[in-house]
């Protein structure tokens, strides 16, 4: 499409991509939702190439398969499937271990989780966030030791995980009471995390939760949903030319 004349006509699947490009826009933090209801509202009623290029010329070109041939900056973003499982599992484990006393530990962002992870806290605290993290491989073990202290361990609502430790004096399970907690939608392709230990006069729980990314997304998305329902019908003109009502 890049080396079509502005002129050209746009088609539905043109305005779909452009809508994709902006979604993901909007997740990464690089458009406000102001800024994204704007331009999906244009992008739905672009007649041409020419009005759609501007929408998107600002944005990073989408990762495109054909891009090495020329292909358009108004592009597919490749793969949507849920959580990107397969490209998040593999690779060397940055991390297999952690330890707090009197203190506290953090594993969060794009490391990698080792098939065996061992956490102990005593009279302190941790945090282990594998909604951006990597997997060693398609099984992984987090063992868990507290005593008078805890553990929280933050999941993607559809990571595959199994809790089976021991709380005396204090808890161990998984919980949905947390802010921004959703209820549990496991994904076949994903890995499978067993978190198991043992809590003394303290606690160890694991949260399902969204990243701000991830809100962000479905947040446009129901923008997106109401700009379709609102914006103007496409019919074809006498000519064969797509015009708005």
């Amino acid at each position: 499409m890049a080396n079509e004349l502005p002129e050209t006509r746009a088609s539905d699947a043109e305005r779909e991509r452009v809508a994709e490009r902006l979604r993901d826009a909007v997740a990464e933090g690089r458009l406000d939702m102001q800024e994204f209801e704007e331009r999906l509202d244009a992008a739905y009623k672009a007649r041409t190439h020419g009005d759609l290029e501007p929408l998107v010329r600002d944005l990073p070109a989408a990762a495109d398969p054909g891009a090495g041939d020329g292909g358009s900056q108004i592009a597919p973003t490749g793969d949507r499937s849920p959580g990107g499982w397969a490209r998040r599992i593999g690779g060397t484990a940055t991390s297999r271990w952690a330890f707090a006393c009197w203190g506290g530990f953090g594993r969060r962002g794009g490391w990698t989780l080792g098939r065996r992870f061992t956490a102990f806290t005593l009279m302190g605290g941790g945090e282990l966030d594998l909604r951006e993290a990597r997997f060693e491989d398609r099984e992984a073990v987090i063992r868990c030791f507290s005593i008078m202290g805890g553990v929280h361990v933050v999941v993607p609502p559809d990571l595959n995980v199994v809790v089976t430790g021991i709380g005396f004096m204090g808890g161990f399970g998984e919980s949905g009471s947390g802010s921004g907690s959703v209820e549990a939608a496991p994904d076949p392709a994903a890995p499978r995390v067993t978190v198991t230990g043992f809590a003394l006069m303290g606690g160890v729980g694991v949260e399902r939760k969204r990243t701000k990314a991830e809100k962000r997304r479905l947040k446009a998305e129901r923008a997106e949903q109401v700009e379709r329902e609102q914006r103007p019908r496409l019919d074809k003109g006498e000519d064969g030319t797509r015009e708005l009502d």
